[in-house]
Parts: structure tokens; C-alpha cells; sequence
């Protein structure tokens, strides 16, 4: 049975009220794909069925469910790599020279996704700046869906999610083969800290951090939440660090305390001292 107009009115204004993505009118299809599987794993012969549920009280651990349903979570090992280039060549170094009295770098994944992320970031770190060994080092990694940083603490992948951003070289030395699946090592997985955080809700205590990585995030937004989140952003990255957007995002237009900078073949943003 096809989304009901007024099922799929429900299902974007929740999207939108929990976690601040704006779904367009066009994208009534989008919803019944995703929400047929978990409706029916619900035990809903519907999706005019769920909403009717969900209006009715349906409780908040489904509405946490469709949410989650609805996120996207594309994502790869080293993801558009030109970002990490950049870190590699310009960014880390910058930073280690900057760090070196107190020999500490705090990093964010700020949706994190399945992992592969700050996975990178720990891989990047570990082949290109050995010196780091002795340095307190913190990969924090956060999403909204308890689903998928499940998935990330746990670190087991398939061989097609391995060999899209990964070099057998690298796949072979930060991961083990268990049954079908590629597991990630403990030394490296003990590097990064799991936790869920909704992006449009208070942020609890973060350190004053060096790095954030916000990729491929910003997009689904509308502008007043983009601008909500870049001020927070703002406060808690170091005057001196980098911001990471997606290839297609950028503060210009949405807030005036950033400056772009280039770090090697990418673009990062780093606080304007002014504003």
C-alpha cells in the first residue's frame, strides 16, 4: 500500500522534530522504502498502520526506530581520501607542532556513522605519526543512532565495506579475519571513544578539541539549525583547529566565525578571532 499524504506529513514532521532533517515533498518515497522494512519487523501490515500506532502513543523507543531508519549512514575507509591528504600533509603537522608543549590532540567525529571514519583518522595517526605513541591521544566518535555506533564499538566489517577505501596492505595490518567478517584490531579500536549525541540536542561536556570532522552532515539541515550547530561548534573548537565539512558544505552564508583555510588538497575552517 502506497504512503498515505497524511502518514507521510506524520513521518517528516517527527524526522524533523527529532533530529532537525527536512525531508521535500518529492521525498514520500524515500520514506515508504525505509519504513517498510522496520514496520514490518514491528509487526505493522502497514505503514498506515505504524503512523496510526505512533499518533496514538505509540511510544518513544519507536519513534527513536523510525528516526534511526531514516538517517543516512553512507559512509567508507578514508571517504573522498582528499580530506585526509590533507591531514596527513598539513593539518597534523601544523597541530603536533602547535601540541608539542602539552602532547596532546583531542579529535571529533561528530556522525560517525558505522565507524569507518574515525577508524581512518586512528589509521591515518598511527602510519604517518608514530611520535604520536607517547602523546594522550583522544578520538571521540558520535551519532544519533544507537543502531549504528553499535555496529562501530563492535568494528566488524565486510569484505566490500574493507576494499572501498582500504589498501590490502592496510586491511591486513588494522584487521583481522573473523568468519566472514574483517574485524578491527583491539590496539586501534581501543583508540576511539563511542558515545550517541543527537547534534540538535544539548551537547554534554566535550574537551576543548583540535580537530572535528562534521562531514556530509550539514546538508540535511535547514539554515537556522546549520547556524545553531556551527555557533556550538565554534565554542568548542580550539582557536587554532580545524573544522572538516563535506565537499559540498561550507559556513559561507550561514556564520560569520570562520575562516577557510586550505590544508593541503582540502579546505578546512578554523575560528575567526574577531567574531
Amino acid at each position: 500500500m502506497a504512503l498515505e499524504p497524511e502518514d507521510f506529513h506524520y513521518f517528516r514532521t517527527l524526522l524533523q522534530r527529532r533530529a532537525a532533517i527536512v525531508l521535500e515533498d518529492e521525498k514520500a518515497y524515500l520514506v515508504e522504502s525505509r519504513l517498510s522494512v522496520l514496520s514490518h519487523r514491528e509487526g505493522f501490515g502497514s505503514l498506515n498502520a505504524l503512523a496510526t500506532h505512533m499518533r496514538s502513543g505509540g511510544g518513544d523507543d519507536l519513534q527513536r526506530k523510525v528516526v534511526e531508519a531514516m538517517t543516512t549512514n553512507e559512509t567508507s575507509f578514508f571517504r573522498d581520501n582528499h580530506p585526509f591528504e590533507g591531514l596527513r600533509l598539513i593539518g597534523f603537522p601544523e597541530l603536533i607542532r602547535r601540541r608539542g608543549a602539552d602532547r596532546s590532540l583531542n579529535v571529533w567525529c561528530a556522525a560517525c556513522s558505522t565507524g569507518q571514519e574515525p577508524y581512518s583518522v586512528a589509521i591515518l595517526l598511527r602510519e604517518h605519526f608514530p611520535l604520536l605513541e607517547k602523546w594522550n591521544i583522544r578520538i571521540i566518535a558520535s551519532d544519533l543512532s544507537t543502531e549504528v555506533l553499535e555496529r562501530a564499538r563492535l568494528g566488524g566489517y565486510c569484505n566490500a565495506e574493507i576494499t572501498r577505501g582500504l589498501s590490502a596492505r592496510l586491511a591486513d595490518k588494522y584487521f583481522r579475519h573473523k568468519g566472514k567478517e574483517w574485524q578491527v584490531r583491539d590496539d586501534l579500536r581501543q583508540m576511539v571513544e563511542f558515545r550517541p549525541l543527537n547534534l540538535i540536542d544539548a551537547w554534554p561536556a566535550l574537551p576543548s578539541l583540535d580537530l572535528i570532522l562534521l562531514r556530509n552532515v550539514l546538508i540535511y539541515f535547514d539554515v537556522p539549525t546549520k547556524r545553531t550547530i556551527l555557533e556550538k561548534v565554534r565554542k568548542v573548537l580550539r582557536p587554532d583547529g580545524y573544522l572538516l565539512l563535506g565537499g559540498s558544505e561550507t559556513t559561507l552564508n550561514l556564520h560569520t566565525g570562520y575562516d577557510r583555510v586550505a590544508i593541503g588538497p582540502s579546505i578546512a575552517y578554523q575560528p575567526r578571532a574577531e567574531a
